[in-house]
């Protein structure tokens, strides 16, 4: 075993698809995305709120579309996203073609609400003639009546059924652009579901624990879910679902990927609880560094401890590292190297300003490997 082989974690072999101009699934990277909460009627709240999610890190925004204002608001939304736009549709087929025609990435639906066979068609002929295409989303709370007769009470069994079920109609059809979902808010309900889905197809899937909760509990329990079907190479999109600012989804969204080394986006903080050691206010600080540091999209590390204790260990396999040194003075390490020290006044605008040149330093270099590696590809040819 090589001593870097624990940190590659599988991925599940799918079919890939498009959302806009994003991969999903075929082992393209897992994308991030969040859902408004404005009214879609809205266009200027929506389109804000789209645009601060993107620059939080969403890679896709889905926005709700239950009457016809908010379809007719959609094409001023998608004309302004920086992103693809998810539209939502429940029971109305009509929506799903409006929602289409107005430049929507994806239409997430479940095919058992919108109506007939007959309906279905259209919708997938509206979705096919706009490079549309479909998210299949089966939820434990609203199952189809026959299956909860079957079944008794939302199962895995059930979920996996339902979504097969709506998979083969799409199919039936000749429309093979969709990706499929089998959310519950209870964690070992969903996770299971996702296991025995991912083994009956290989459609890419979005994950998620549906209704989550408040952002504590909620994120608990999405990074238990998510990441526990990541961790065996299962998700190909996810949505952290909290009763928070959309924001907060995205964020956390993103934490999940980089904590299992699957994303490497922004700065990633290393910092200790704190204790009596402390020699600056560590959980004040990192605070302040997480927020004012967030704008940043290059991959760094930063490490914040609070004493010489694992301070410099930790220091030494970070791009920027800060440890409490004692006497008055912190110790600033670059590159793993101890560097200079400085006093605690003007400690966070300091370290603010090292990131910032840090990032710039890897941007630059991997402008330069760009140019040199197109350079290298011309001699060739």
């Amino acid at each position: 075993m090589s001593p870097r082989s624990y940190r590659e974690l599988p991925r599940r072999t799918t079919r890939q698809i498009h959302v806009g101009n994003i991969a999903v699934g075929g082992g393209a990277p897992i994308s991030v995305q969040s859902m408004t909460n404005t009214s879609t009627a809205d266009a200027g709240a929506t389109s804000a709120q789209v645009a601060a999610l993107a620059e939080a890190g969403a890679d896709m925004v889905r926005v709700s579309c239950p009457d016809e204002k908010s379809t007719k608001a959609l094409v001023e939304i998608v004309n302004d996203a920086s992103v693809p736009v998810i539209a939502d549709i429940h029971f109305h087929f009509q929506r799903a073609i409006e929602a289409a025609d107005a430049g929507a990435s994806c239409l997430r639906f479940n095919p058992g609400n919108i109506g007939s066979g007959d309906r279905v068609a259209e919708v997938v002929r509206a979705a096919s003639a706009n490079g549309c295409s479909i998210r299949i989303g089966v939820n434990a709370g609203s199952l189809e009546k026959y299956l909860l007769e079957k079944y008794g009470s939302p199962c895995p069994e059930a979920l996996v059924e339902s979504a097969l079920h709506h998979a083969n109609a799409l199919e039936a059809h000749g429309f093979g652009e969709y990706k499929i979902s089998v959310k519950a808010s209870d964690v070992l309900l969903a996770v299971t579901a996702y296991r025995h889905l991912a083994l009956a197809t290989p459609a890419p899937l979005h994950l998620g624990i549906t209704e989550a909760g408040g952002k504590r509990a909620g994120t608990v329990k999405s990074a238990l879910g998510i990441g526990a079907l990541l961790w065996e190479g299962i998700g190909d999109t996810i949505r952290v679902s909290l009763a928070a600012d959309p924001v907060e989804e995205v964020h956390a969204g993103n934490e999940i990927l980089k904590t299992l080394g699957l994303r490497r986006r922004g700065v990633t903080i290393i910092a200790c609880p704190s204790c009596a050691r402390e020699v600056f206010p560590v959980v004040r600080t990192v605070e302040e560094l997480e927020t004012r540091l967030a704008h940043i999209r290059t991959p760094l590390s930063l490490s914040v401890l609070g004493c010489v204790v694992n301070g410099p260990g930790e220091a030494r396999e970070t791009d920027v590292g800060l440890t409490g040194g004692g006497r008055g003075t912190n110790l600033i390490y670059l590159s793993g190297v101890a560097d200079h020290r400085i006093g605690d006044d003007g400690l966070v605008d300091h370290i603010v300003a090292l990131v910032e040149a840090k990032a710039a330093e890897i941007e630059g270099g991997m402008a330069i490997g760009d140019e040199l590696s197109r350079e290298s590809a011309a001699a060739s040819h």
